[in-house]
């Protein structure tokens, strides 16, 4: 495919602006975020992606229709439909319920939140997954928000940020291994590098839970702990810990549901269960319904030549080194918008990293930091991403309602620009092109 003229590639970006208007703000207009269905916007934007489209109309429809059907969508969608399935036969079983008393039971009040916080970065560490974090601690914090009175957003907020933690830090994250092969350095190398741009903000984040979490009453009472039911809680953190694959965790925790809530006379007989299984499964169905929509969506912008535009448009003026970070950071983050996938986004745009950081002398183990850590901070703000889809749909909340309180992605976006702006970690950072440092 051709450059796109500005006028093209303007034109080709033009959805992400419909949508904004559409959903965020006619509904900040009508001061309400669940007057406009997030459905309808998507679905909305995508009629008008189609139709600016250039070519026959059931080739536009096909381009569309590539991109809701795209293997990585249907991994998600299954990832969603068995998620729903154990949340709501772990609900329905009691396990919820036991996971959370044994957590108020342990921690007290005031360490609730940093408490999840924590979790949620030593659990995705362990397993190199934002998504499976979530699954497995959104519906625990929604637990604890209605016994304690928190608040439902924040406390789901914080396992969010936290899963972004070991998404960004681990060795067997793949947004890290991706950027590494991309960039040519070692997993260790990437490791330290960004270690010392994120682990400062996340002791801040942490910090700043504690403090907010002074204001989390206990509740008045907390139920006798049914030891049993914790179980398949316990056991979807251990497998995800030691690296079985998300969805046979989730299969072994459906499984698990079942077993236990018929041999405690949770489930009357295995119908309760199975109904127990469908209705989380119904309950995923908004959330199915946009994934596909925002992957049609955004295999239109990028057919279009939207994402080509934004990359020519960012490296037109590069200057110094300085220059040639930010605009490492600009492409992954523009990109992410775009694809609403951190992985897909430093796939995209890892070759033309490594080409801007070999003309410009930049280190490869901050170029792909710096990749991986922009890439989890977009991925964590934007509210049609998996990972904040995931997350308000186990909780029963709008995804615009966790945003306010999602401190560890915008920490890190921030710590990754502070270290571009003073050329932080000195040792990979070396000098701008004026030679100075």
């Amino acid at each position: 495919m051709n450059s796109p003229t500005p006028r093209h590639g303007l034109l080709a970006l033009s959805p992400l602006l419909v949508f904004t208007v559409l959903y965020l703000a006619t509904s900040i207009a009508a001061g309400d975020f669940y007057r406009v269905p997030i459905t309808v916007a998507f679905l909305a934007t995508s009629v008008y992606a189609v139709a600016i489209s250039r070519g026959p109309l059931q080739q536009r429809i096909e381009v569309f229709s590539r991109g809701a059907g795209a293997s990585q969508m249907m991994l998600m969608m299954w990832i969603f439909i068995l998620a729903g399935a154990f949340a709501n036969s772990a609900k329905m079983m009691g396990s919820i319920d036991a996971t959370v008393n044994l957590t108020l039971s342990v921690l007290p009040a005031q360490a609730i939140l940093a408490g999840l916080f924590l979790a949620a970065c030593f659990v995705s560490l362990s397993i190199g997954t934002s998504v499976g974090t979530i699954v497995a601690l959104t519906p625990i914090a929604a637990g604890v928000a209605a016994q304690t009175g928190a608040s439902v957003p924040m406390l789901v907020a914080a396992v969010v940020g936290g899963s972004f933690f070991g998404d960004n830090l681990s060795f067997i994250s793949d947004t890290t291994i991706i950027a590494t092969q991309t960039q040519g350095c070692r997993l260790s190398d990437k490791f330290r590098v960004n270690s010392f741009i994120v682990i400062p903000a996340a002791v801040v984040v942490l910090a700043l839970y504690v403090v907010l979490g002074q204001d989390i009453s206990s509740p008045h009472s907390v139920a006798e702990v049914q030891a049993v039911k914790v179980l398949p809680y316990l056991v979807v953190l251990v497998t995800a810990i030691f690296g079985m694959n998300v969805m046979a965790v989730l299969t072994l925790g459906i499984l698990l549901t079942g077993v236990i809530g018929l041999l405690t006379g949770s489930f009357a007989d295995v119908f309760e269960w199975m109904q127990a299984m469908g209705q989380g499964i119904v309950g995923m169905g908004e959330l199915i319904v946009v994934t596909m929509l925002a992957g049609g969506l955004l295999e239109v912008i990028k057919h279009n030549g939207g994402i080509d535009y934004i990359i020519r448009l960012l490296t037109l003026r590069i200057r110094g080194r300085r220059g040639a970070e930010l605009a490492i950071a600009a492409l992954v983050s523009m990109v992410n918008l775009c694809t609403a996938n951190n992985t897909v986004s430093i796939i995209t745009v890892g070759g033309i990293a490594h080409q801007i950081g070999e003309k410009y002398g930049l280190d490869p183990r901050k170029c792909a930091s710096l990749l991986d850590t922009f890439s989890c901070a977009v991925q964590g703000l934007i509210p049609y991403g998996a990972q904040l889809l995931m997350a308000a749909g186990l909780a029963a909340v709008n995804p615009l309602d966790i945003l306010p309180s999602l401190c560890y992605p915008v920490a890190i976006g921030i710590a990754a620009l502070l270290a571009i702006i003073f050329r932080y970690p000195r040792r990979y950072s070396g000098s701008d092109g004026n030679g100075q440092p």
